[in-house]
């Protein structure tokens, strides 16, 4: 499977869909580097950058360079905050491939057939909701995730980050070491960072779903699970819903298993 190719449809259209970064003839198989793009594809970068960082591939080492190529293409052409990003699409192509050929019994030869590839990974802002979700989850691990999140951490608030940053330089100018602002986010930051809360969803505080709200949603992996789907009962609640749509708006999705058995299902109804 090579990946949606998302960026060529939105050129031809005249519409930019994310800043991609390419490495080009690659020596390796297509088929090797699509295992490890095959791991990374809709995760945030920092997750996606982790996977990589440990993968035993050799693909996954140059995969790594061209994900931060893209997301530095992203920082300095398109001024996006390499926080709020994810892998939008990411797709290997076959490159051309070089014959060899190594001697053989009775004057014959055999062929060697070395093959290159073409490595594309796109990457795109978050939408708030997930950017939510994704600073919520940082926040709990590190003192840097609470700071970020009590400083805002959106796109809308870098130019705030950045005049915060002009201040206290200022200040440090003028003698004063910490800036009111410094001091309001630190109180913040010191502070419980507040539950993620979405429309029509209850947080689970046991096994048992809430009346009305039957759909498990795991923050972890981002999916939302209907009673009676394969992987229902395993799944470990974190937010309760009470419809698909109010679940797919908070930005869960369903399991690749659902998705193709609905459109095997929605095929086979076109079909009769």
């Amino acid at each position: 499977m090579t990946g949606p190719k998302l960026n060529e449809k939105s050129f031809v259209a005249g519409e930019r869909s994310g800043t991609k970064a390419s490495a080009l003839y690659v020596r390796m198989s297509a088929s090797k580097v699509r295992v490890v793009l095959d791991l990374i594809r809709d995760l945030p970068v920092r997750r996606a950058d982790e996977v990589l960082q440990f993968t035993d591939r050799e693909a996954a080492r140059v995969v790594r360079k061209v994900l931060a190529s893209a997301v530095a293409n992203a920082v300095h052409n398109d001024e996006q905050d390499a926080e709020e990003l994810y892998v939008k699409a990411a797709f290997a192509d076959e490159g051309p491939t070089l014959k060899r050929f190594t001697p053989r019994a009775r004057g014959r030869a055999g062929r060697i057939n070395k093959r290159t590839a073409h490595i594309t990974v796109i990457v795109d802002r978050l939408d708030d909701d997930r950017i939510e979700v994704v600073q919520a989850r940082e926040a709990k691990r590190t003192a840097a995730g609470r700071r970020r999140v009590a400083a805002g951490g959106t796109a809308s608030s870098r130019a705030a980050r950045v005049e915060r940053s002009r201040t206290k330089a200022q200040g440090l100018k003028s003698g004063d070491a910490v800036t009111e602002t410094d001091a309001a986010i630190d109180e913040v930051a010191s502070d419980e960072v507040a539950p993620v809360s979405f429309a029509g969803a209850v947080a689970a505080e046991s096994d048992e779903a809430p009346e009305g709200h039957a759909i498990k949603g795991n923050q972890q992996s981002m999916l939302y699970h209907e009673p009676g789907t394969r992987y229902y009962d395993q799944t470990k609640a974190e937010f309760w819903f009470d419809t698909v749509e109010n679940a797919e708006a908070a930005g869960f999705s369903a399991p690749p298993s659902q998705q193709a058995a609905d459109d095997d299902a929605a095929d086979a109804e076109e079909n009769n």
